[in-house]
C-alpha cells in the first residue's frame, strides 16, 4: 500500500503542537496580564457624560473655585462628598438661572430628589480609601485626579489599579508636596523632590503601610 501522507507531515504536525501551544500561552498572557491594565478596563481617560454638564475646566480652571467649596469633607471624611443641589444653586439662582442646560439642577432644587451624578473614581467594594487620610499628608489632588482644570467631563487620570497605589505607599517621597499645596491644582514638582520628599515624609510623620488588611478590610 503507498503512503499517504508525505514524510514532512510528521514535522508539521509537530510544529503545529508547538506553534500552537505558543499561541496559547500569548493569549494567557493577555487575558492575564495585559487585558486588566489596559483602558478598556480601568476606562482611564474616559470621560463620563453626567446628567449636568458641569464643566470643572470652566468652574476650577476658569473661575479658580477651591476643590473644598464642593468636596466639602475631603480634609475630614473618607469620602471627598457630591456636593448637593444647594451647592449649585448658590451661584445659579442668580447666573444662568433660565439656562435650560441647568433645568435638571432647578428641577432638584425643587423636588429636593439628589441629581444621580455618575461616578467616575468607582474603586471596588472591597477597597478601603480615605480621602482625609492622604490629603492631610501631603497628596495633592491633582497626584490622583490629574489637571482637573483642564478638563470638561472629568476623566479617571489614573489606572487605580493595586500597583498605582503601591507605588506611593512605597516610595512617598516621589509624591509628597507641602500641605499648602495640597489643593493648588497646578502644582509641578520642583527639581529637587526627592530630598523635599524626604523632609515631608519625617515632618508630616509618614508611614504608609503595605499590609492587604490596610486597604481590603
Amino acid at each position: 500500500m503507498s503512503q499517504v501522507f508525505h514524510p514532512a507531515a510528521n514535522s508539521i504536525a509537530k510544529i503545529s503542537i508547538v506553534a500552537g501551544g505558543v499561541v496559547a500561552g500569548l493569549v494567557a498572557v493577555l487575558v492575564l496580564f495585559v487585558l486588566p491594565r489596559s483602558t478598556y478596563v480601568t476606562r482611564q481617560h474616559e470621560a463620563r457624560v453626567q446628567p449636568v454638564p458641569f464643566y470643572h475646566a470652566h468652574h476650577v480652571g476658569s473661575m479658580g473655585i477651591d476643590c473644598r467649596y464642593c468636596h466639602t469633607s475631603v480634609d475630614k471624611s473618607a469620602v471627598a462628598g457630591i456636593p448637593p443641589t444647594k451647592t449649585c444653586m448658590n451661584c445659579h439662582s442668580q447666573i444662568w438661572n433660565q439656562a435650560p442646560t441647568l433645568e435638571p439642577v432647578r428641577e432638584s432644587w425643587r423636588s429636593g430628589q439628589p441629581i444621580e451624578w455618575i461616578k467616575v473614581h468607582d474603586l471596588p467594594d472591597f477597597v478601603y480609601f480615605n480621602h482625609s487620610a492622604h490629603v492631610n499628608k501631603g497628596v495633592g489632588c491633582s497626584t490622583c485626579h490629574g489637571r482637573v482644570d483642564e478638563m470638561a467631563f472629568v476623566w479617571q487620570e489614573q489606572s487605580l489599579l493595586m500597583e498605582w497605589c503601591l507605588e506611593c505607599h512605597r516610595q512617598p517621597e516621589k509624591f509628597l508636596r507641602p500641605k499648602s499645596e495640597v489643593y493648588d491644582i497646578t502644582y509641578e514638582a520642583p527639581a529637587n523632590q526627592l530630598e523635599l520628599g524626604r523632609q515631608l515624609v519625617q515632618e508630616y510623620d509618614v508611614n504608609p503601610q503595605v499590609t492587604c488588611s490596610t486597604c481590603h478590610r
